[in-house]
Protein backbone atom coordinates (compact mmCIF):
# COMPACT_ATOMS: atom_id res chain seq x y z
CA UNK A 1 0.00 0.00 0.00
CA UNK A 2 2.72 2.47 0.71
CA UNK A 3 4.00 2.37 -2.63
CA UNK A 4 0.72 2.51 -3.98
CA UNK A 5 0.22 5.69 -2.17
CA UNK A 6 3.48 6.88 -2.86
CA UNK A 7 3.21 6.59 -6.89
CA UNK A 8 -0.40 8.22 -6.45
CA UNK A 9 0.71 11.32 -4.63
CA UNK A 10 3.75 11.48 -7.27
CA UNK A 11 1.46 11.05 -10.34
CA UNK A 12 -0.58 13.54 -9.20
CA UNK A 13 1.98 16.38 -8.42
CA UNK A 14 4.15 15.34 -11.36
CA UNK A 15 0.49 16.55 -13.36
CA UNK A 16 0.25 19.75 -11.14
CA UNK A 17 4.00 20.40 -11.90
CA UNK A 18 3.05 19.81 -15.79
CA UNK A 19 0.34 22.57 -15.54
CA UNK A 20 2.45 24.86 -13.80
CA UNK A 21 5.80 25.20 -15.15
CA UNK A 22 5.89 25.95 -19.20
CA UNK A 23 9.37 23.26 -19.06
CA UNK A 24 10.74 21.07 -17.30
CA UNK A 25 14.55 20.20 -18.37
CA UNK A 26 16.10 17.29 -16.61
CA UNK A 27 19.76 16.76 -17.21
CA UNK A 28 22.18 13.44 -16.49
CA UNK A 29 19.30 11.33 -14.87
CA UNK A 30 21.07 8.48 -15.97
CA UNK A 31 23.80 8.65 -13.11
CA UNK A 32 21.67 8.13 -10.46
CA UNK A 33 22.20 4.39 -9.14
CA UNK A 34 18.92 2.94 -8.62
CA UNK A 35 20.78 0.02 -6.49
CA UNK A 36 23.15 1.92 -3.79
CA UNK A 37 22.58 4.72 -1.13
CA UNK A 38 21.76 7.46 -2.04
CA UNK A 39 22.68 10.61 -0.80
CA UNK A 40 21.15 14.02 -2.62
CA UNK A 41 22.46 17.01 -2.23
CA UNK A 42 20.84 19.88 -3.81
CA UNK A 43 20.92 24.25 -3.52
CA UNK A 44 17.33 26.06 -2.43
CA UNK A 45 16.02 29.03 -3.38
CA UNK A 46 12.27 28.41 -3.99
CA UNK A 47 10.63 26.67 -0.48
CA UNK A 48 8.91 23.26 -0.94
CA UNK A 49 8.46 23.51 -4.99
CA UNK A 50 12.79 22.72 -4.61
CA UNK A 51 11.79 19.37 -3.16
CA UNK A 52 8.90 18.51 -5.52
CA UNK A 53 10.98 18.85 -8.60
CA UNK A 54 13.40 16.19 -7.30
CA UNK A 55 10.31 13.92 -6.25
CA UNK A 56 8.72 13.88 -9.32
CA UNK A 57 11.06 14.05 -11.88
CA UNK A 58 13.91 11.95 -10.20
CA UNK A 59 14.10 7.79 -10.12
CA UNK A 60 14.55 7.54 -6.46
CA UNK A 61 11.75 7.44 -4.13
CA UNK A 62 13.74 9.41 -1.39
CA UNK A 63 13.14 10.33 2.23
CA UNK A 64 13.48 14.26 2.97
CA UNK A 65 14.78 16.25 6.00
CA UNK A 66 12.28 18.73 6.75
CA UNK A 67 12.66 21.49 9.18
CA UNK A 68 10.90 20.19 12.26
CA UNK A 69 8.42 23.09 12.01
CA UNK A 70 5.96 21.82 9.99
CA UNK A 71 4.65 18.70 12.01
CA UNK A 72 3.90 20.61 14.59
CA UNK A 73 0.12 19.39 13.60
CA UNK A 74 0.01 15.99 14.36
CA UNK A 75 -2.53 15.43 11.20
CA UNK A 76 -0.12 17.12 9.22
CA UNK A 77 2.65 14.98 10.91
CA UNK A 78 0.90 12.10 9.74
CA UNK A 79 0.88 13.00 6.04
CA UNK A 80 4.68 14.44 5.29
CA UNK A 81 5.59 11.38 7.56
CA UNK A 82 3.59 9.41 4.95
CA UNK A 83 5.87 11.12 2.53
CA UNK A 84 9.23 9.83 3.56
CA UNK A 85 9.54 13.11 5.06
CA UNK A 86 11.69 13.26 8.68
CA UNK A 87 11.91 16.20 10.82
CA UNK A 88 15.10 18.21 11.63
CA UNK A 89 15.52 20.56 14.85
CA UNK A 90 17.00 23.53 14.30
CA UNK A 91 18.30 26.15 17.43
CA UNK A 92 15.08 28.13 16.49
CA UNK A 93 12.98 24.79 17.38
CA UNK A 94 14.47 24.78 21.01
CA UNK A 95 18.11 23.91 22.01
CA UNK A 96 15.98 21.46 23.82
CA UNK A 97 14.38 19.82 20.70
CA UNK A 98 17.81 19.67 19.13
CA UNK A 99 18.83 16.13 20.60
CA UNK A 100 16.26 14.78 18.37
CA UNK A 101 18.34 15.19 16.04
CA UNK A 102 20.50 12.05 17.16
CA UNK A 103 17.52 9.58 16.44
CA UNK A 104 16.88 11.22 13.12
CA UNK A 105 20.45 11.13 11.72
CA UNK A 106 20.71 7.19 13.15
CA UNK A 107 17.38 6.75 10.77
CA UNK A 108 19.52 8.26 8.09
CA UNK A 109 22.03 5.29 8.65
CA UNK A 110 19.81 2.62 8.52
CA UNK A 111 18.00 3.73 5.43
CA UNK A 112 21.14 4.15 3.88
CA UNK A 113 22.38 0.97 4.72
CA UNK A 114 19.01 -0.56 2.94
CA UNK A 115 20.01 1.07 0.06
CA UNK A 116 17.60 4.09 0.25
CA UNK A 117 17.95 7.22 -1.17
CA UNK A 118 17.97 11.07 1.06
CA UNK A 119 17.52 14.20 -0.50
CA UNK A 120 19.31 17.34 1.84
CA UNK A 121 19.30 20.71 1.08
CA UNK A 122 22.78 21.71 3.00
CA UNK A 123 22.71 25.02 2.60
CA UNK A 124 20.18 24.68 5.66
CA UNK A 125 17.61 27.09 4.58
CA UNK A 126 15.69 28.73 1.11
CA UNK A 127 16.83 31.91 0.07
CA UNK A 128 15.27 32.87 -3.80
CA UNK A 129 19.14 34.39 -4.43
CA UNK A 130 21.07 33.11 -7.04
CA UNK A 131 23.79 32.46 -5.10
CA UNK A 132 25.08 29.05 -3.33
CA UNK A 133 25.71 29.75 0.18
CA UNK A 134 28.02 28.18 2.64
CA UNK A 135 27.00 24.77 3.99
CA UNK A 136 25.88 23.45 7.23
CA UNK A 137 27.89 20.59 8.97
CA UNK A 138 24.40 18.61 9.44
CA UNK A 139 24.86 16.52 6.09
CA UNK A 140 28.73 15.86 6.77
CA UNK A 141 27.57 14.18 10.10
CA UNK A 142 25.12 12.28 8.52
CA UNK A 143 27.57 10.77 6.22
CA UNK A 144 30.67 9.93 8.96
CA UNK A 145 27.82 8.78 11.33
CA UNK A 146 26.83 6.23 8.70
CA UNK A 147 30.25 5.17 7.59
CA UNK A 148 31.53 4.62 10.78
CA UNK A 149 28.52 1.88 11.35
CA UNK A 150 28.35 0.86 7.88
CA UNK A 151 32.41 1.02 6.78
CA UNK A 152 31.83 -1.12 3.68
CA UNK A 153 28.80 0.74 2.52
CA UNK A 154 28.96 2.47 -1.10
CA UNK A 155 26.95 5.48 -0.15
CA UNK A 156 26.97 7.72 -2.88
CA UNK A 157 26.85 11.69 -3.19
CA UNK A 158 24.94 13.37 -6.08
CA UNK A 159 25.21 16.80 -5.91
CA UNK A 160 21.91 18.73 -7.69
CA UNK A 161 21.46 22.06 -8.86
CA UNK A 162 17.56 23.36 -9.24
CA UNK A 163 17.61 26.24 -11.31
CA UNK A 164 14.55 28.36 -12.50
CA UNK A 165 14.19 31.85 -14.47
CA UNK A 166 11.81 33.48 -12.15
CA UNK A 167 11.14 31.70 -8.85
CA UNK A 168 8.36 34.07 -7.82
CA UNK A 169 6.46 34.44 -11.28
CA UNK A 170 3.99 32.05 -12.76
CA UNK A 171 4.42 30.40 -15.32
CA UNK A 172 7.89 29.66 -14.63
CA UNK A 173 10.18 27.31 -16.00
CA UNK A 174 12.59 24.46 -14.18
CA UNK A 175 15.85 22.86 -15.01
CA UNK A 176 17.49 19.38 -12.55
CA UNK A 177 20.94 19.36 -13.25
CA UNK A 178 22.20 16.35 -11.60
CA UNK A 179 25.56 15.88 -11.01
CA UNK A 180 28.32 13.31 -10.98
CA UNK A 181 28.35 10.84 -8.07
CA UNK A 182 30.80 11.24 -5.89
CA UNK A 183 31.67 8.23 -2.87
CA UNK A 184 31.40 9.19 0.18
CA UNK A 185 34.66 6.77 1.22
CA UNK A 186 36.67 8.68 -0.86
CA UNK A 187 36.46 11.90 2.11
CA UNK A 188 36.91 9.36 5.00
CA UNK A 189 39.99 10.73 6.01
CA UNK A 190 42.66 10.34 9.86
CA UNK A 191 41.75 13.65 11.01
CA UNK A 192 37.81 13.66 10.83
CA UNK A 193 38.08 17.63 10.71
CA UNK A 194 39.76 18.06 7.51
CA UNK A 195 37.41 15.27 5.93
CA UNK A 196 34.57 17.52 6.87
CA UNK A 197 36.17 20.17 5.65
CA UNK A 198 36.82 18.87 2.67
CA UNK A 199 33.57 17.43 1.84
CA UNK A 200 31.19 20.90 2.65
CA UNK A 201 34.21 22.29 0.01
CA UNK A 202 34.02 19.59 -2.77
CA UNK A 203 30.01 20.04 -2.66
CA UNK A 204 29.49 23.49 -2.38
CA UNK A 205 32.02 23.62 -5.45
CA UNK A 206 29.76 20.72 -7.31
CA UNK A 207 26.85 22.74 -6.40
CA UNK A 208 27.86 26.22 -8.22
CA UNK A 209 28.62 24.23 -11.40
CA UNK A 210 24.96 22.89 -11.37
CA UNK A 211 23.28 26.35 -10.85
CA UNK A 212 24.09 30.13 -11.04
CA UNK A 213 26.29 30.93 -8.31
CA UNK A 214 26.62 34.80 -8.26
CA UNK A 215 29.10 36.38 -5.79
CA UNK A 216 27.82 38.83 -2.84
CA UNK A 217 29.91 40.83 -3.26
CA UNK A 218 29.03 42.22 -6.66
CA UNK A 219 25.55 40.42 -6.18
CA UNK A 220 23.42 43.23 -7.59
CA UNK A 221 25.60 44.07 -10.48
CA UNK A 222 25.95 41.37 -11.86
CA UNK A 223 22.38 39.93 -11.68
CA UNK A 224 21.21 42.97 -13.39
CA UNK A 225 23.43 42.50 -15.92
CA UNK A 226 23.07 38.74 -16.56
CA UNK A 227 19.06 39.87 -17.19
CA UNK A 228 19.59 43.03 -19.57
CA UNK A 229 21.52 39.85 -21.65
CA UNK A 230 18.73 37.70 -21.44
CA UNK A 231 20.83 35.03 -20.27
CA UNK A 232 19.28 31.50 -20.11
CA UNK A 233 19.09 30.62 -16.14
CA UNK A 234 18.38 27.18 -17.02
CA UNK A 235 21.32 26.58 -18.44
CA UNK A 236 23.78 27.75 -15.12
CA UNK A 237 27.04 26.24 -17.24
CA UNK A 238 26.61 28.92 -19.45
CA UNK A 239 25.74 31.44 -17.46
CA UNK A 240 28.76 30.81 -14.94
CA UNK A 241 30.77 31.30 -17.96
CA UNK A 242 29.16 34.68 -18.64
CA UNK A 243 29.89 35.89 -15.31
CA UNK A 244 33.85 34.18 -15.02
CA UNK A 245 34.79 35.73 -18.47
CA UNK A 246 33.48 38.99 -17.57
CA UNK A 247 30.53 39.11 -19.49
CA UNK A 248 32.59 38.50 -22.62
CA UNK A 249 30.85 35.44 -23.42
CA UNK A 250 27.14 34.45 -23.56
CA UNK A 251 24.50 33.03 -25.12
CA UNK A 252 20.86 34.23 -25.36
CA UNK A 253 17.42 32.75 -24.26
CA UNK A 254 15.30 32.30 -27.36
CA UNK A 255 12.34 34.71 -27.65
CA UNK A 256 9.05 33.12 -27.24
CA UNK A 257 6.99 34.58 -31.02
CA UNK A 258 3.90 33.45 -28.81
CA UNK A 259 4.48 35.52 -26.17
CA UNK A 260 2.34 38.07 -27.44
CA UNK A 261 -0.88 36.00 -26.69
CA UNK A 262 -0.26 34.79 -23.66
CA UNK A 263 -1.78 37.93 -21.56
CA UNK A 264 -4.94 37.51 -23.51
CA UNK A 265 -5.19 33.46 -22.29
CA UNK A 266 -4.34 34.66 -18.79
CA UNK A 267 -6.83 36.94 -18.27
CA UNK A 268 -9.85 34.39 -20.04
CA UNK A 269 -8.29 31.84 -17.23
CA UNK A 270 -8.38 34.15 -14.67
CA UNK A 271 -12.33 34.48 -15.59
CA UNK A 272 -12.86 30.31 -15.40
CA UNK A 273 -11.12 30.28 -12.40
CA UNK A 274 -12.16 33.51 -10.51
CA UNK A 275 -13.10 31.74 -7.24
CA UNK A 276 -9.76 30.35 -6.09
CA UNK A 277 -7.66 33.63 -7.99
CA UNK A 278 -9.55 35.94 -5.94
CA UNK A 279 -8.75 33.52 -2.67
CA UNK A 280 -5.27 33.74 -3.90
CA UNK A 281 -5.13 37.54 -4.27
CA UNK A 282 -7.16 38.37 -1.39
CA UNK A 283 -6.81 36.11 1.31
CA UNK A 284 -3.42 33.90 0.66
CA UNK A 285 -0.98 36.22 -1.07
CA UNK A 286 -0.91 39.35 1.12
CA UNK A 287 -0.42 37.46 3.98
CA UNK A 288 2.91 35.62 2.27
CA UNK A 289 5.75 37.10 4.51
CA UNK A 290 8.68 35.63 2.22
CA UNK A 291 9.26 35.72 -1.19
CA UNK A 292 10.38 32.14 -1.75
CA UNK A 293 6.89 31.07 -0.29
CA UNK A 294 5.00 32.87 -3.34
CA UNK A 295 5.30 29.86 -5.64
CA UNK A 296 5.18 27.40 -3.09
CA UNK A 297 1.39 28.22 -1.95
CA UNK A 298 0.29 29.49 -5.47
CA UNK A 299 1.02 26.12 -6.51
CA UNK A 300 -0.67 24.43 -3.52
CA UNK A 301 -3.84 26.81 -4.39
CA UNK A 302 -3.56 25.11 -7.56
CA UNK A 303 -3.42 21.32 -6.48
CA UNK A 304 -6.12 21.68 -4.65
CA UNK A 305 -8.97 24.71 -4.54
CA UNK A 306 -8.65 24.67 -8.61
CA UNK A 307 -9.92 21.03 -8.83
CA UNK A 308 -11.84 21.45 -6.64
CA UNK A 309 -13.41 24.45 -8.34
CA UNK A 310 -13.72 22.90 -11.64
CA UNK A 311 -15.48 20.10 -9.81
CA UNK A 312 -18.21 22.40 -8.81
CA UNK A 313 -18.72 24.63 -11.56
CA UNK A 314 -19.50 21.45 -13.83
CA UNK A 315 -21.30 19.72 -11.51
CA UNK A 316 -23.36 23.48 -11.59
CA UNK A 317 -23.44 23.57 -15.01
CA UNK A 318 -24.72 20.14 -16.37
CA UNK A 319 -27.66 20.24 -13.29
CA UNK A 320 -28.72 23.39 -14.56
CA UNK A 321 -28.02 23.07 -18.18
CA UNK A 322 -26.34 20.04 -19.48
CA UNK A 323 -23.50 17.85 -19.30
CA UNK A 324 -22.54 18.80 -22.72
CA UNK A 325 -21.74 21.94 -21.76
CA UNK A 326 -20.53 21.37 -18.52
CA UNK A 327 -17.27 19.38 -20.18
CA UNK A 328 -17.17 22.34 -23.15
CA UNK A 329 -16.19 24.17 -19.98
CA UNK A 330 -14.13 21.78 -18.88
CA UNK A 331 -12.02 21.84 -21.75
CA UNK A 332 -11.84 25.28 -22.43
CA UNK A 333 -10.62 25.61 -19.02
CA UNK A 334 -7.75 22.45 -19.99
CA UNK A 335 -7.06 24.60 -22.70
CA UNK A 336 -6.58 27.87 -21.47
CA UNK A 337 -5.03 26.28 -19.39
CA UNK A 338 -2.25 24.58 -21.44
CA UNK A 339 -2.01 28.03 -23.73
CA UNK A 340 -1.32 30.33 -20.72
CA UNK A 341 1.16 28.13 -19.41
CA UNK A 342 3.02 26.50 -22.42
CA UNK A 343 3.31 29.11 -24.81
Amino acid sequence: MKKVWLHSVRAYLKLGLFFYFRRIHVRNIQVIPKDKPVLFLANHQNALLDALLIATQGNRFSYYLTRAGVFKSSFVSRILKSLQMLPVYRIRDGWNNLSNNAMIFDTCSKLFNNNEAIVIFPEGSHNINRTVRPLSKGFTRIVFETLDKFPDLDLQLIPVGVNFINAEKFPDSASLLFGEPLNAKDFVLDRKNEGTQKLRERIQLEISKLTTHISNDTYDETLKRLVDLNVDFLNPKSVNNTISSNFKKHDVKKANVFSVLKPFFKTLLIISLFGPYLIWKLLVEPKIDEVEFISTFRFAIAITLVPMWLFLCVLFIAINFSWLMAFAFLALTLCLALLTVKT
